[in-house]
């Protein structure tokens, strides 16, 4: 269970909000208010709220220009205590879209009777780094016993309809909400529906009504399609999509399954659907696709040789967070049910890609997505330039990560202990490190520069070159490069250094040289 976020931090709200994230616990990135920037949504010890990261492409990395933070309210948070303890798709995944009328939104969570995190109160707008809270009342209705839970009646999915200018959201058991703000924002006309099974009209939801799961299956999640402005609704009984008179007809592929999410985008249109029960104490899933309005069918999942392997996904264990769309690529954010692992599955015309690695579909810290095993809780599309469409993921420790080249490079941004300008402080990070292990050289330049990295012992002999002449560009938090710029403990022969103190020092091709300490206890990582 995530930790109840200590009020202490509040007060250095000022501190924070110039130059960081609110904290490295991050569960979503979406596109900002302007091309080059992105919201970022975090939760953790440091406090939960929303940051506004400015970025400029340079010529090896993406860099931080401006952060500007804003923080919730320490009794409300937008991330679930359960998020990573559930064991159903759609409760494991935090909403959230960018609109350009409400700005970035996400869910709005308070206190249950037990002290957790986990009571749906309605959603938090975001424009210009400040947050709003929308509270919305919950429908007066009778439900079964099996949904009393405040978590079957949370937003699982957003979905903004430009053309009317109306915000949906899925609310399990209680069907679908329309937010309307055609009219005003400040004057929203909100109206709740159930889905009816029997005849796929979408009831209004009045006061008192019985709900029959049957008959009014729970939505866990929706999309719009982007050419139509139809909707599709992941239910318990199956995908259902709104056709030319506003009614529903379920998908013949998933008509019996239990769908917890759906996707739509890229170019042509992939419509990702991901089916997840619970049967005796384990979760089955599955992940199912129509590419440019072909019948759903699973995906594929070929290995290194292109032989087709079964059952991948529910093997695996996987389930959705998110997904982004670039042109003909979908890049889906995954982590396992009960588990650690995640990372993103890439997906093209014909399905899964491989690569040469331990778990083949998965592309995680070995393929440069993350700088250290954390868990990817998020993934997005951003538009970096006029010209460049870039993805950005988040990551629960680890800050986020953004590649300008649909993730064949990474650049990994965090907040980290600050250091001064033009190398005027280096530190290690951490400061003490073992052979084969990893310090962090971070250091701070004014302007795009090359860069030696060396490493003395305490007698003043180089016994390690990091890096020589690398470039590295001008950052408002950090010029370093996590994935390059560290010391694993050995020396340029690749032997383990002596246990002991070792100065590192930073230098750049405009006179600038910056000296950081480090202390290795030798020997190897266990």
């Amino acid at each position: 269970m995530l930790k109840k976020i200590s009020v202490l931090f509040f007060c250095a709200i000022s501190v924070f909000a110039a130059e960081s994230l609110v904290s490295n616990f991050t569960f979503a990135v979406a596109t900002g208010p302007s091309t080059g920037t992105l919201w970022v949504l975090s939760r953790g010890d440091a406090g939960s709220g929303v940051t506004l990261v400015t970025l400029a492409l340079g010529e090896s990395q993406v860099n931080v220009i401006s952060m500007k933070s804003d923080f919730f309210d320490q009794e409300k948070t937008a991330v679930h205590d359960g998020v990573f303890s559930d064991v159903t798709g759609e409760t494991r995944r935090t909403p959230f879209l960018y609109t350009e009328k409400l700005g970035f939104v996400v869910p709005m969570l308070g206190l249950d009777s037990v002290e957790s995190f986990r009571q749906p109160e309605g959603f938090y707008s975001v424009k210009t780094s400040r947050i709003l809270e929308t509270p919305l009342d919950e429908p007066i209705v009778e439900l079964d016993s099996a949904y009393s839970s405040p978590m079957a009646k949370s937003i699982g999915a957003f979905a903004y309809d430009t053309s009317t200018s109306v915000l949906w959201f899925s609310r399990g058991i209680l069907g679908i909400e329309s937010y309307d703000v055609s009219g005003s924002i400040s004057d929203p006309k909100i109206s709740n529906f159930v889905l009816d099974a029997k005849d796929g009209s979408l009831d209004t939801l009045n006061r008192n009504k019985k709900i029959n799961a049957s008959e009014n299956p729970p939505i866990f999640g929706l999309s719009l399609h982007p050419e139509t402005s139809m909707l599709w609704l992941a239910t318990e009984k199956g995908l259902y999509h709104q056709t030319a008179n506003r009614s529903f007809e379920k998908v013949e592929a998933l008509k019996d399954s239990r769908v917890t999410g759906v996707w739509i985008g890229g170019t042509p249109i992939q419509i990702i659907a991901e089916t997840s029960a619970r049967e005796e104490s384990v979760t089955k899933s599955k992940l199912w696709r129509s590419w440019n309005g072909s019948d759903f069918k699973e995906v594929v999942f070929r290995d290194t040789l292109g032989k087709i392997q079964k059952d991948v996904y529910d093997k695996a264990d996987y389930s959705v967070s998110n997904v982004a769309f670039i042109r003909n690529k979908a890049f889906l954010a995954v982590q396992t049910i009960e588990g650690s692992i995640s990372g993103l599955v890439k997906l093209d015309s014909i399905g899964a890609i491989p690569w040469n690695h331990t778990r083949q579909w998965l592309y995680d810290v070995e393929a440069g997505v993350l700088n250290k095993n954390t868990i990817l809780t998020s993934v997005a599309a951003i538009p970096l330039t006029d010209d460049i469409m870039g993805l950005a993921v988040s990551s629960y420790g680890s800050g986020i990560s953004v590649s300008a080249d649909s993730g064949q490079t990474w650049s990994h941004i965090l907040n980290q202990t600050a250091v001064k300008d033009n190398l005027g402080t280096i530190r290690m990070i951490p400061s003490v490190t073992v052979a084969h292990g990893e310090s962090m050289v971070a250091y701070k330049l004014g302007q795009r520069s090359k860069v030696t990295i060396e490493v003395f012992s305490y007698d003043m002999r180089r016994v390690r070159t990091i890096v020589k002449d690398v470039v590295r560009e001008e950052n408002a938090v950090r010029s370093s490069k996590a994935t390059e710029d560290f010391w694993d403990g050995l020396d340029d022969h690749g032997r383990p250094c002596a246990m002991g103190v070792y100065y590192v020092r930073v230098k750049d091709n405009h006179g600038h040289v910056g000296w950081g300490k480090v202390m290795t206890l030798g020997g190897n990582r266990k």
